[in-house]
């Protein structure tokens, strides 16, 4: 009951400047949409209003569905976001389409399928909620306006209403601190690089990858007032930055008698790089430097009265006594309502779950109740593995989203906890007084595992969990591929039962196969599943592909699954490897440790080149995109390199944000563990004992070459994916034969 009246209140105060106009916007922004999504001539077959009306009983997002069969379809939105949700609803349910990443299936059948009763439904909860902060690290930080376009496009047909902005602040910090009276050179020193701006703006991290040159605020901005504009086209609410506490060391120059308390270092990162300085919440420095930068920024983006800040995000906060964390949380909600008395803050819960020996409930507690009950809107991260609500009394009556984090540092590698997101939402709906008013999608990385973001968004328009997973999966797979295949949906369901079917609190989406991390001989290769459904999956979804070829979305799924296959054959071989150098046997450790290394990386790095969307060129073109001279071009390159590789000078975090991508696989992955399997083979050879520091120093030097190296990537495709994945089969699949 009390989450169903908060939900209320939050719509009736995010809402309250709606109007007429508003409404004509919104229906046009959908019709927009559908011109992009399906070409002009099929988008003249709906018919696409907004109409507040149709959530005046329950103040939720709603929308309805009529016509066709013959006559146009009518869809019918309170909001532009229920108006393209209802739309995403009719192509999914009623024409068998889908809307994906990796491709959409688009395939509308004639006449359009009639809806012969009006369907109308509303959500369940005020909020649909997407990003991290990390995402815009991961997986955001080189795009340009086509690419935010085609997302803004898909988080809208997905109900996305609630989702953060946060391009394009550093400019507005930078004239904040000019005005403050630091210089050029402290700021540069100050921000860290684009592909490590998340954590300098959670406070983990400073000056590591930077300076941000000018070019890059000119074209930020810009990009923030484009994305800004459309998601408010839609009705959607933007989530902009306040004032998390964070200063520069610089600040202590202009303001000597300033008081402010150095946090410890983050990351395995020194005191060059992190050990931020957080201004202390009684300074008269707080509320002056919060409500110069909300007033600049909302001076030149607007405000939609909602602001993210983490002040303690990893980061552990100076004391415990929950006086003091009252009153730093408090610092930053004041800090927020002195320019704009409107304000909701938008916390990430991501600090409770991650440092619980000290966030104990007097300091939770401490930092909930420090804002006014409805004031703090709390992302409930990590929900479907490690949630929060359940041991803080539903956030101390604060209203909170529930989450699914799925993944960590936009890795590759097929993972899911599809039972536990199914199951997730309800059950925090039904917790006793349940503050819950909404469901999120929160990964670090997008662009993998599709599957699991298709069921988090259907299930925030859905009271009740999918009732029959097994068939849920299996009408995925139809819609995917435009086709019913027996083969196709087979492989899905043993994907389901298998990589997707992760449970319990030790479930994370980060991949720690030995692939892509460096080698040593105690790597852990547990699964929670049996490797032989993957190989199934993968023989499976090769007997289906003759029937399935043209489908984009399929070539991706084949291509993805047979590197889920070799991973899981290179995890197999660093076995025997291992085992063979243990007992002496160097014949073993050749035949083995060379399979690793010298068959299956090259041939994995030869499917991944068939398809622009495992390309490192790829990946590497859009960072050089951005910049505006050879020399940006060349920082910007580096700064990717690093941050799917070594994340810092030292390898601090090495291989966190690993991916597997053509060109990253030959002259990254495949040189170390060449180097590890030579390694241990003169260790044998020699008869003495091989030393992982010594292997370390040794291999660091090959990581660092791919970082600092100019080396141009293709960024088109080579090769067919189907027959690439086929060789592949043949020659290393356990049971070949069957095919």
């Amino acid at each position: 009951m009390e989450a169903a009246v908060l939900a209320v209140a939050l719509g009736l105060l995010l809402l309250a400047g709606d109007s007429v106009g508003d409404e004509v916007r919104e229906a046009e922004a959908v019709r927009e949409l559908v011109a992009r999504l399906l070409g002009p001539g099929p988008a003249a077959d709906f018919l696409v209003s907004v109409d507040r009306a149709l959530a005046a009983e329950s103040g939720l997002d709603t929308y309805s569905l009529s016509g066709g069969g013959g006559a146009p379809v009518r869809v019918r939105g309170s909001t532009g976001v229920a108006a393209a949700a209802g739309l995403h609803r009719y192509l999914r349910d009623f024409c068998g389409c889908q809307v994906a990443w990796s491709g959409s299936q688009l395939h509308l059948p004639r006449p359009l399928p009639a809806v012969h009763d009006e369907l109308t439904e509303a959500t369940p909860n005020r909020y649909r909620y997407y990003q991290n902060v990390c995402t815009h690290s991961y997986s955001f930080v080189w795009w340009d306006w086509a690419r935010w376009e085609q997302e803004i496009d898909w988080m809208a047909l997905n109900g996305i209403n609630l989702a953060l902005a946060w391009s394009g602040q550093e400019a507005i910090w930078q004239r904040v601190y000019l005005a403050l009276g630091l210089t050029q050179s402290e700021i540069d020193e100050y921000f860290t690089g684009p592909a490590f701006l998340a954590w300098e703006r959670m406070g983990n991290l400073h000056t590591w990858g930077g300076p941000l040159p000018r070019s890059w605020h000119l074209k930020q901005v810009y990009l923030q007032h484009r994305i800004l504009d459309r998601m408010r086209s839609f009705g959607m609410i933007p989530v902009l930055p306040a004032f998390a506490g964070h200063v520069p060391k610089a600040i202590t120059r202009v303001f000597p008698q300033v008081n402010i308390t150095q946090l410890g270092s983050w990351g395995h990162f020194n005191c060059s790089y992190s050990c931020s300085f957080l201004l202390a919440p009684g300074d008269p420095g707080f509320p002056l430097i919060g409500s110069l930068f909300l007033r600049e920024l909302t001076k030149e983006f607007g405000t939609d009265h909602v602001y993210g800040a983490d002040t303690f995000n990893e980061m552990q906060p100076p004391s415990p006594e929950p006086s003091y964390l009252t009153a730093a949380t408090a610092a930053v909600y004041e800090a927020m309502i002195a320019v704009d008395p409107d304000a909701m803050w938008l916390l990430q819960g991501w600090l409770f779950q991650h440092q619980p020996q000290f966030w104990g409930p007097a300091q939770v507690k401490a930092v909930l109740e420090a804002v006014p009950r409805g004031r703090l809107l709390v992302l409930d991260l990590f929900a479907e593995s490690q949630p929060v609500y359940l041991h803080t009394a539903s956030f101390h009556g604060q209203p909170f989203i529930w989450c699914m984090l799925h993944n960590f540092g936009g890795n590759h590698g097929l993972f899911g906890t599809l039972e536990a997101v199914n199951q997730g939402p309800r059950a925090a709906r039904l917790f006793p007084n349940s503050t819950m008013v909404g469901t999120g999608i929160v990964p670090e990385g997008i662009g993998q595992n599709e599957v699991v973001y298709a069921l988090m968004t259907e299930l925030g328009w859905r009271k009740d969990p999918v009732p029959d997973l097994v068939a849920w999966v299996s009408g995925f797979a139809s819609r995917r591929y435009g086709i019913s295949q027996r083969d196709a949906g087979a492989a899905w369901r043993l994907l389901l039962r298998s990589v997707y079917n992760c449970s319990g609190q030790t479930c994370s989406g980060h991949n720690r196969s030995p692939l892509v991390k460096r080698p040593s001989l105690r790597m852990n290769t547990t699964v929670w599943y049996n490797r032989s459904d993957v190989f199934e999956a993968w023989r499976l979804l090769l007997a289906a592909a003759p029937n399935l070829t043209a489908s984009p979305a399929f070539r991706y799924d084949l291509l993805d699954v047979t590197r889920q296959a070799v991973q899981e054959l290179v995890s197999l071989c660093y076995e025997e490897a291992r085992t063979a150098y243990l007992k002496g046997e160097l014949d073993l450790l050749l035949r083995a440790g060379g399979l690793l290394a010298y068959k299956l990386l090259p041939a994995l790095d030869e499917l991944l080149a068939s398809d622009s969307r495992f390309l490192l060129g790829s990946w590497l073109d859009q960072a050089r995109a951005v910049a505006v001279s050879e020399a940006e071009a060349q920082f910007y390159d580096q700064n990717s390199r690093y941050q799917l590789t070594l994340w810092g000078p030292e390898g601090n975090i090495l291989d966190y944000a690993n991916k597997q991508l053509a060109g990253l696989v030959a002259d990254y992955y495949q040189p170390r563990w060449g180097l590890f399997v030579e390694t241990l083979a003169q260790s044998l050879a020699r008869g003495v004992p091989f030393q992982q520091r010594e292997f370390e120093k040794n291999v660091f030097p090959v990581e660092q070459a791919f970082v600092i190296n100019r080396k141009r990537y293709p960024s088109q495709p080579q090769g067919d994916t189907v027959d690439l994945a086929k060789k592949i089969f043949l020659r290393y699949h356990p049971q070949a034969g069957s095919l």
